[in-house]
């Protein structure tokens, strides 16, 4: 089949080379941009695909205007390009405004590459922040999905990407919440055998040293999980970093995801792993749902998984929230889930079998409870470690068997503007589509005004950018 689009349609997504490095000769644009975008790409993701893409985009756009995350760090290339546009600026160019204006990023890659960049543009405050459309390449693309860009590995024929071009062009902006979430817990005495050894760490979480803390930092728009889920997923990621010629697309990924499941006893967890393992015997979890106030949240005995959900999306496109009723949440004192309402949903699963339930119709997790601020209290000694997740990233975290004070605390810190494409699960709190106009809606609208100024005030960095040293011990909430 023919190109679907002209070489004029392509130049709407043009940026010259001298917007991008300072001193490079000044270039006459007798068509300006109407979409200008900056593409980075994983180009380990997708198998082959990631590098097939690279080669594709590179061939269409400006090949300076398109880098592959393996050989460029995208907080660098943004502050460069920001710092360019403001100096253009300054003299006067008109062309570098329009651009600094309009600026779209295309990331392809899995979830925690899209967060990758989510937590760089969150991190540089913006004044006209850029926003950003996802290319599925990883296995659950959950994040994609959510907004309307598919999660099955995109086609990398001219046809495809100039079709994805044009929905970028028309997509819609849409607002999402963001989670700062910090971890403490005291530093090993001299002697003591309670080390915690040097961790690889999601993207968009870094660790520190303070004064006697281990402290871990960072951010996240999808999802946080502790427990079983995030021990198959982490047992998933270290085998294919062991045999990557293993993992060559989805599908396979995919197989190979349930396969390890299986192996872990995620089916059969009442078997294979202890009571003592579940959440409830882990730790204690508090949550704020009204400004100052916290309560105890109740987690079953059962429960093996505990999810912090922002987007209707998990595991390759199932819902842990589901839809509930207007009396369920008249009942509870819930709210609909929306991506933009300051809320995250906490939804537990006691193992695999409680998971496909999603597969139903109107099938859900156990719904816990929705908050502001969300803060687990481990219990001296009941672990020495636990595995945890954050947008598709899994690690396993040591956690200090000596301390009584091991606390994960995330509350909300502002929101990031993201592309979405129809059909488009998230919704919004303000979008006047929305089948869901029942409940407490006003007062989350309202509370958007109210707090504003608040939030801008303590907003956090979420250390996706190596810029990032900052530490405040301040961030965490002192139960005595």
């Amino acid at each position: 089949m023919g190109s679907i689009m002209s070489e004029i349609n392509l130049k709407d997504f043009f940026v010259p080379n001298y917007i991008l490095s300072l001193g490079s000769e000044v270039e006459r644009v007798s068509h300006p941009p109407v979409c200008p975008v900056i593409v980075f790409i994983n180009s380990k993701s997708g198998g082959q695909l990631g590098g097939e893409l690279l080669v594709r985009y590179r061939s269409l756009l400006n090949k300076n205007q398109v880098f592959d995350l393996g050989e460029s760090l995208p907080d660098k290339v943004l502050h460069r390009l920001y710092h360019n546009l403001g100096m253009l600026k300054d003299k006067g160019d008109l062309l570098a405004a329009h651009i600094e204006k309009n600026l779209k990023l295309i990331v392809a890659g899995g979830d925690g590459t899209a967060s990758w960049l989510l937590g760089v543009v969150s991190d540089m405050r913006l004044p006209h922040p850029p926003k950003i459309a996802t290319v599925p390449l990883g296995t659950g693309n959950n994040l994609h999905f959510s907004f309307g860009w598919g999660k099955k590995n995109p086609g990398t024929d001219r046809e495809s990407v100039e079709l994805f071009l044009s929905q970028v062009k028309s997509a819609r902006e849409m607002k999402i919440d963001s989670w700062h979430i910090l971890m403490r817990m005291r530093s090993p005495k001299e002697g003591s055998s309670d080390s915690i050894a040097p961790l690889e760490l999601p993207h968009c979480l870094h660790a520190f040293h303070q004064d006697g803390w281990h402290l871990f930092r960072g951010g996240f728009w999808n999802y946080f999980s502790i427990g079983m889920d995030a021990q198959v997923s982490y047992a998933f990621h270290s085998e294919r970093k062991l045999n990557p010629e293993n993992f060559k697309n989805q599908l396979t990924n995919q197989k190979a995801y349930l396969k390890i499941a299986c192996k872990q006893g995620w089916f059969v967890s009442p078997l294979c792993h202890p009571p003592s393992r579940n959440i409830a015997n882990l730790a204690a979890v508090k949550i704020m749902r009204r400004e100052g106030i916290w309560e105890d949240l109740v987690i079953p005995s059962s429960i093996r998984s505990i999810i912090c959900l922002n987007l209707p999306s998990f595991s390759g496109g199932l819902d842990p929230w589901g839809d509930p009723s207007k009396n369920k949440l008249h009942d509870r004192d819930l709210t609909p889930p929306y991506v933009d309402d300051g809320l995250i949903e906490i939804v537990g699963f006691r193992n695999a079998w409680h998971g496909l339930v999603l597969l139903a119709p109107n099938g859900h997790g156990t719904r816990l409870g929705q908050a502001r601020r969300v803060h687990f209290e481990f219990h001296k000694g009941a672990i020495n470690h636990t595995y945890m997740r954050i947008d598709g990233e899994p690690w396993k975290q040591p956690l200090s068997v000596e301390d009584d004070k091991v606390v994960i605390e995330i509350s909300h810190s502002g929101r990031v503007n993201m592309l979405a494409n129809l059909p488009c699960r998230a919704k919004s709190v303000h979008d006047p589509s929305s089948t869901h106009n029942y409940g407490n809606r006003d007062y989350y609208i309202n509370r958007d005004d109210k707090f504003a100024e608040e939030e801008h005030e303590v907003v956090k960095k979420f250390g996706a950018a190596s810029t990032f040293k900052f530490v405040d011990d301040r961030d965490i909430v002192h139960y005595h």
